[in-house]
């Protein structure tokens, strides 16, 4: 777990209320409670903020603790300034894409951006930063940015759907992952394509409800993380000890991480509670050594001497601080993530989405023109984009009419590479799920018993599917071509029959699908 705080130095969405001053102070608050705690943590600091010397005292006076400096690599207009770019606004900081984000530049330029902001931040402390993160950096950049500097981790926003504008969907769900050098919010499959700096996803979500929260509902989904600020989330007690018996109790593979910390433009008298709520969970769990409290950069380093490529992991949530009677397993790997969910009884693959590392970012060379960002990967199962309140999409494991399955708790072991779970039905029979790096298997205990799984989504949604033929689903996604192979088993198109889309059945009562 790394505790991360970012810094900005000003905030003109609402300068009254959050002055320069007033975000210091938060900050300055930020590291003097931590002190008393006795905790470290990593400060990135915005350029308005690095070239503050208030900002610049404060940080020598935390590194000297043991403190982690890095970067925090939004665009202010003094960056532009020093990279010799002409300033795109009339504010000073604008949190729109096309000026905020290195993905609104030009390839070149967004060298120049970085390298304006490391020479700086170099001429300030005295040596590059290892660890720089933002909401979304671009592979140009990350590969930059290691190649050149040498940066050993960095950090973007977890999944989310139209917040502040910015949509990054479908990626790498918790955990670590080395970037493709054309698409950064999917892993590499390759050495070729791959970046050789880990990524790590902020702010802590919630495994079971962050996903679909706010379906139908506008265009934000609602926040549940680990956020101090966060009321449903990380401000929370009851939250706080589910997540925490979740992170460090339950069934895991390779490892679980979060971030905990929170933004300067958030004042200490919003997240300050939070902040004491939290810390003294982190404590217990470290001195118990249920987890490690690290920098960004110790992290990276970890995470690098120990994977050469993306390995698979897996997360979950074996109980319900909330009455649906929910539980969830996250496994991702370097060819797909997928996303299991129990409710009420039922089973269904809420989330299953392909990496491919030829797939394009729409900005790889093309900067973005628009307030907002929209970054995906390959979906075959959206539960989010392809609900609505009343109709939660999913691939369902059904019987021979297409009722769902019914079963009871599911038992969970992790192996070296790959996640075994045990559902025991409620008929007698029990179903068993395999997850590995490139392959899904899904065997009944029964040869003879009729089932099968059913994809359904709510009317109107329109698919990427191209073409369902017996062993193979074809989908096509901003021009780019992508496909799920059953290698056991066999898909039939149901013709989106009351939103019904395809079937899986087993061969021998068994279903294998191939991501690879």
């Amino acid at each position: 777990m790394n505790i991360i705080n970012f810094v900005r130095q000003c905030e003109p969405r609402e300068p009254e209320r959050l002055s320069p001053q007033v975000l210091y102070e938060t900050t300055l608050s930020q590291a003097r409670f931590l002190r008393k705690q006795g905790l470290t943590c990593t400060w990135l600091l915005q350029f308005d903020a690095l070239i503050d010397p208030q900002y610049q005292r404060l940080m020598r006076e935390e590194m000297e603790r043991g403190c982690e400096v890095g970067g925090w690599l939004e665009v202010p207009q003094p960056l532009a300034e020093a990279a010799g770019l002409e300033w795109r606004s009339t504010v000073p900081w604008d949190y729109h894409a096309q000026v905020d984000f290195t993905i609104g530049y030009q390839p070149e330029e967004r060298e120049r951006i970085a390298a304006a902001y490391m020479e700086r931040f170099r001429k300030v402390f005295g040596h590059y930063p290892t660890a720089v993160g933002s909401w979304y950096i671009d592979g140009h950049t990350l590969d930059y940015l290691s190649r050149r500097y040498g940066i050993v981790a960095s950090v973007n926003c977890r999944d989310q759907v139209g917040t502040d504008g910015y949509t990054l969907w479908g990626g790498y769900w918790t955990g670590g992952y080395y970037p493709s050098r054309r698409n950064a919010y999917m892993p590499a499959q390759s050495r070729r394509y791959q970046v050789d700096v880990p990524v790590f996803r902020m702010l802590g979500s919630d495994p079971v409800y962050q996903y679909d929260a706010g379906v139908g509902h506008g265009v934000w989904q609602r926040v549940v993380t680990l956020e101090p600020s966060c009321t449903e989330g990380g401000a929370s007690a009851e939250w706080l000890d589910w997540y925490f018996r979740a992170f460090t109790d339950d069934p895991a593979l390779a490892l679980t991480y979060a971030q905990v910390g929170q933004e300067n433009p958030f004042p200490w008298s919003l997240v300050a509670n939070g902040y004491r709520k939290q810390a003294s969970r982190l404590q217990a769990l470290r001195d118990e050594g249920k987890l490690r409290l690290e920098t960004l950069s110790e992290t990276g380093r970890w995470f690098r001497s120990h994977y050469r490529t993306t390995p698979p992991s897996a997360t979950s949530a074996l109980r319900d601080y909330g009455t649906h009677r929910r539980r969830t397993l996250w496994f991702n790997s370097r060819y797909f993530r997928a996303n299991l969910l129990w409710h009420n009884g039922t089973l269904a693959f809420r989330d299953l989405h392909i990496f491919d590392e030829r797939y394009p970012s729409p900005y790889i060379d093309t900067p973005c023109t628009t307030h907002d960002f929209r970054i995906f990967t390959l979906p075959i199962v959206d539960g989010n984009l392809w609900s609505r309140p009343d109709h939660l999409a999913g691939l369902r494991l059904c019987d021979a009419s297409g009722t769902p399955l019914q079963g009871y708790e599911p038992v969970i072991t992790t192996g070296r590479d790959e996640v075994c779970v045990q559902w025991p039905l409620c008929n007698g029979h029990s179903v068993t799920l395999r997850l590995a790096e490139s392959t899904i298997d899904i065997t009944h205990s029964s040869s003879n018993a009729a089932w099968c799984m059913e994809l359904d989504v709510a009317p109107g949604i329109l698919l990427p599917y191209t073409a369902i033929s017996r062993h193979e689903l074809r989908a096509t996604q901003d021009g780019f071509d992508y496909r799920l192979r059953c290698t056991r088993g066999s898909f039939t198109d149901l013709h989106a029959a009351a939103g019904h889309i395809f079937r899986l059945s087993p061969q021998a009562g068994k279903i294998r699908m191939t991501v690879r």
